[in-house]
């Protein structure tokens, strides 16, 4: 259930006030990953994004399950056998996401790993899969049968076959990860962004508040909200760019863990919070609750706010965000 980049960045001036900005693109953790810095002098913000890179490099050979040799890894080539031990960290985020899991009731579920890839959404399947195939694609998918230690600090997922990942997760936890990081190094402004997964912090060159801009799905160069944002994070999940058409029903490539069955009836969902770890979690499941219950799920979360826009093209937000402050256009 991986996202997509929805969210634009807004920058301002780039030499001001005897501060620059540097930016740098790069790939890791299987993504684009955007590093932004305001720093003194060219030669500080450069070093930062290498201190940036460093980390994020250091988390994916840790958590990402598509290395052999990291810790996720092991615990799933140990499925069904017994109980491995993993470093701290590993355990901490394992344990978010299995909490998470259990808020949703499953519409985020950290054992999504294990799911057959039965729907294809690049233009090569024609027949919907019958309904024995789906509810197949799910049977090692179940948050249920996680067990973990913290006294011993070991994580067991007890069918064989069961995988947990954090391709959902992993992006926002180093996004939030590099800037606590830089904020304790004294780096007082700039943007982590992991495939859309975006964590913010300080103010841009000229003092001025960074601004998010939220893509139109329908017109995708365009912008139909842009949202100031200080300290925090924003992330979207979108369904406009993968999706397939059946009976004329449109279904997203973002799958309902419990059940098989894709996404329906939301064309994008972007979630601001303090964290970009837990906003990913909270869109994606956004997503599979659909818009009624995504926005009573989400109003239980004050910390959380939301802006949400259905396929026939109507934007919902959550009761803590006046969306009309913001609109710069209409979709």
């Amino acid at each position: 259930m991986k996202t997509f980049l929805t969210t634009i960045l807004v920058l301002s001036q780039l030499i001001t006030h005897a501060q620059i900005l540097r930016k740098r693109t790069t790939m890791l953790m299987g993504g684009r990953f955007d590093i932004t810095i305001v720093a003194k002098d060219s030669l500080t913000a450069e070093m930062n994004i290498d201190t940036v890179i460093q980390e994020i490099t250091r988390i994916e050979n840790l958590i990402s399950d598509w290395k052999p040799t990291s810790q996720v890894s092991q615990v799933n080539s140990n499925a069904g056998i017994g109980p491995v031990q993993v470093d701290p960290e590993v355990f901490a985020i394992t344990e978010r996401a299995l909490r998470l899991s259990k808020l949703t009731d499953g519409a985020f579920d950290i054992s999504f790993a294990a799911m057959d890839r039965i729907w294809k959404f690049d233009g090569s399947m024609t027949v919907k899969p019958t309904p024995a195939a789906i509810k197949k694609s799910v049977e090692k998918v179940g948050y249920q049968n996680i067990v973990l230690d913290k006294t011993h600090s070991t994580i067991f997922l007890k069918l064989k076959g069961m995988k947990i990942g954090f391709g959902a997760l992993g992006e926002g936890y180093a996004a939030d990860r590099c800037r606590e990081m830089m904020l304790k190094r004294g780096v007082n402004a700039g943007i982590v962004n992991g495939s859309g997964d975006m964590s913010v912090w300080g103010k841009q060159p000229d003092g001025s508040d960074w601004m998010i801009g939220i893509t139109n799905p329908t017109r995708k160069a365009e912008v139909f909200a842009v949202i100031p944002l200080r300290q925090g994070a924003a992330v979207t999940s979108g369904s406009y760019e993968k999706f397939v058409i059946f009976n004329g029903k449109r279904y997203a490539h973002i799958i309902n863990p419990a059940t098989g069955y894709p996404a329906t009836g939301l064309t994008s969902v972007t979630v601001f919070g303090p964290s970009a770890e837990q906003a990913n979690g909270f869109s994606t499941s956004l997503m599979v609750l659909g818009k009624h219950s995504g926005l009573k799920f989400i109003s239980q979360l004050p910390d959380y706010r939301c802006i949400m826009i259905t396929d026939d093209g109507k934007v919902f937000s959550s009761p803590n965000m006046d969306l009309s402050k913001y609109k710069t256009g209409q979709l």
